[in-house]
């Protein structure tokens, strides 16, 4: 799902790394992806363990779409071949997860059942996007450039830091980073199309899924058959108001938990929502100040408790373990419990099993492709002054939206500080004529505030939206409602006629 977890500009910037031929130049039209259909060889999955009946494969891609000639790129797949086809096979769903960064092959392995009557008449297939888990992994060292809390240090010498590590980027990762970018996955998502012998894409996307998911509908619009997208991410937004849009839903998704704890016994923050929130806000200022001592003597710190706080703030069910672990906080400075939100959100290997991918792959991807994406921040802004002087016009803004989470989002605005624009493709997609496809958006959605689904289902022009009423990020895993509406329509082709909600809890 879509990771909100960046640390700091620090962090993120420099994972950008080497975007000179990322994406195609500004203002113009990606040429559609060439070559031939191949068939793919399925057989054992390379990682373990998968469910039974689960075959991998790969299937090489041009690494430039626009210049096939110079070199390809290994994706990798996988297969859920389906379950009941005597009730009548439909070809194959391609499926996913988000990030950017996210390992499908991982993702589908940990939690096959979740599909179970789509993956009766489908095949479901899962790829590891370019750069990510088993497709040519990207990689920085797994060393992040210093600077993490909620304000820059010395914009010059976080700029050097910056820069440091795109250099570290480019030695650790192979020729793929400088391919990296939404567009470029969606041309694979048609070669990988091609090769299952389908006529039409059908598709399910999550979180940044969605964005991918709309990208290829804008892309090859007679090639878009069934598509879902649930958790729907921004397509105009700029990286500014795309932090911004993330710390309100953030806060918002605070809110409504603390609304939540306060209904139940023994909550930390008692019965009144207005001071809870009050001291939610002290806990992590206290915390910059003066940080816990954590596993294994190491610091806890304001930043620390954010992020866990914000991966707290997915899944409802988290919630009673979040309550928990602020009442360890409060009550007896221990941040154990806090911490245990902080393990990585991505499927590892079992302990013992050797893994092919990096350990930073999932954060390195995930400022890649980002970067590829924005076409705001190029080499001419890369300079201390610059980023200066939008870290002081915008402070107010961003504490104003979130004491704790708009600080710590601030920082993402300087991800892509000094690397080459990005693409505006994206932002310039508008109606562009693709069969009618389902949305979902959730209001109390953390990662992916509902406004976008609203403005992804204009800017597509041919969308009918699901409205959950519940929390959390996506509507799919926790509600059956979603799951009918998006069942019924991969399915039977069922599609509502206007908006149709579903309550929260349903």
């Amino acid at each position: 799902m879509r990771r909100a977890r960046i640390r700091t500009a620090a962090c993120a910037t420099a994972l950008a790394a080497a975007l000179t031929a990322a994406a195609p130049a500004a203002g113009t039209a990606p040429a559609p992806a060439t070559g031939t259909a191949q068939g793919i060889r399925w057989g054992d999955c390379p990682e373990k363990p998968v469910p039974a009946g689960m075959r991998c494969a790969t299937l090489d891609v041009p690494l430039d779409h626009e210049h096939p000639a110079g070199g390809t790129t290994r994706i990798a797949l996988a297969k859920l071949p389906a379950s009941a086809p005597a009730r009548g096979r439909l070809g194959s769903l391609l499926l996913n997860y988000g990030g950017p960064g996210a390992p499908g092959i991982a993702y589908l392995a940990a939690d096959p059942a979740l599909f179970a009557e789509l993956n009766e008449r489908y095949d479901l297939i899962a790829f590891d996007p370019r750069g990510v888990g088993l497709s040519d992994p990207v990689s920085c060292g797994g060393v992040q450039a210093a600077g993490s809390g909620p304000a820059p240090g010395d914009p010059a010498a976080q700029l050097a830091a910056l820069r440091a590590e795109v250099r570290r980027c480019e030695r650790h990762s192979g020729r793929v980073l400088q391919y990296i970018g939404t567009v470029h996955v969606a041309r694979d998502m048609d070669a990988i199309r091609r090769a299952l012998g389908e006529e039409k894409l059908n598709y399910l996307g999550f979180s940044y899924g969605t964005r991918l998911g709309a990208v290829y509908a804008a892309l090859y619009p007679k090639n878009t058959g069934r598509m879902v997208l649930d958790g729907v991410d921004s397509l105009a937004d700029s990286l500014t108001e795309q932090a911004l849009a993330s710390a309100r839903g953030q806060q918002r998704a605070l809110d409504h938990f603390l609304t939540w704890c306060a209904h139940r016994q023994g909550c930390v923050y008692g019965t009144n929502t207005r001071t809870a929130k009050e001291k939610v806000n002290a806990l992590v200022a206290r915390l910059d100040e003066h940080p816990m001592t954590g596993s294994g003597g190491t610091p806890f710190t304001g930043d620390e408790a954010v992020l866990a706080i914000g991966s707290a703030l997915y899944y409802t069910a988290y919630w009673p373990d979040l309550a928990a672990a602020l009442g360890q906080a409060e009550r007896e400075d221990d941040p154990a419990g806090l911490e245990g939100f902080l393990a990585p959100a991505e499927p590892s290997a079992p302990a013992g099993t050797p893994s092919k991918v990096p350990a930073d792959n999932a954060e390195a991807a995930l400022i890649a492709v980002n970067c590829a994406d924005d076409p705001d921040r190029g080499e001419e802004k890369a300079d201390p002054v610059s980023i200066a002087r939008e870290i002081g016009s915008l402070s107010e803004r961003f504490r104003a939206v979130s004491e704790i989470f708009g600080p710590r989002q601030l920082m993402t605005v300087l991800a892509c500080y000094g690397r080459p624009a990005g693409t505006d493709f994206i932002r310039r997609i508008d109606h562009p004529g693709a069969p009618r496809m389902l949305l979902v958006g959730t209001r109390g959605d953390p990662a992916t505030p509902y406004e976008w689904t609203e403005e992804t289902a204009r800017r597509l022009g041919s969308a009918v939206i699901v409205d959950h009423k519940g929390d959390g990020h996506t509507g799919y895993p926790s509600s059956a409602c979603v799951r009918g509406y998006v069942d019924g329509f991969l399915t039977d082709g069922r599609l509502p006629a206007g908006t149709r909600a579903c309550p929260a809890g349903e």
